[in-house]
């Protein structure tokens, strides 16, 4: 074996706690049916011990849909992190199913910065369809 390889990304340094890396797939995400979010750019977050999350931009997101919420919770090596809840059409709200953190604590996740991330147990996921 000639490399290490997450995603298309290579030569990861598996020794950090975070790597964050472009993932090379279309990603769409879906609250009660309707899209929230779809993008050609996500990143993927590796976290040691944490299943990968994917990252979207926000600017691929449906930020009509994203209202902020007054929660926060704290994580060592990212920082702070803020929520949105999503209001469908209708009104039927999803609480706090979407986050982000908007000054990433360490330089191994400044990768995230400007993305959001989905509760993948609360939404619909559809990656390379």
């Amino acid at each position: 074996m000639d490399a290490w390889f997450k995603e298309a990304a290579q030569g990861i340094d598996h020794r950090k706690r975070i790597n964050v890396v472009d993932a090379p797939r279309h990603v769409r995400v879906e609250v009660k049916g309707i899209e929230v979010a779809n993008t050609i750019k996500p990143r993927l977050l590796f976290e040691t011990s944490l299943p990968p999350r994917i990252y979207i931009p926000k600017d691929d997101c449906r930020t009509e849909l994203l209202k902020s919420t007054e929660l926060t919770t704290h994580c060592p090596y990212k920082g702070i992190a803020n929520y949105y809840t999503v209001e469908l059409p209708g009104g039927e709200k999803i609480d706090n199913v979407v986050w982000y953190y908007g000054e990433p604590s360490e330089s191994d996740a400044v990768g995230i910065k400007g993305y959001v991330s989905f509760y993948d147990t609360k939404v619909t996921l559809h990656v390379d369809d």
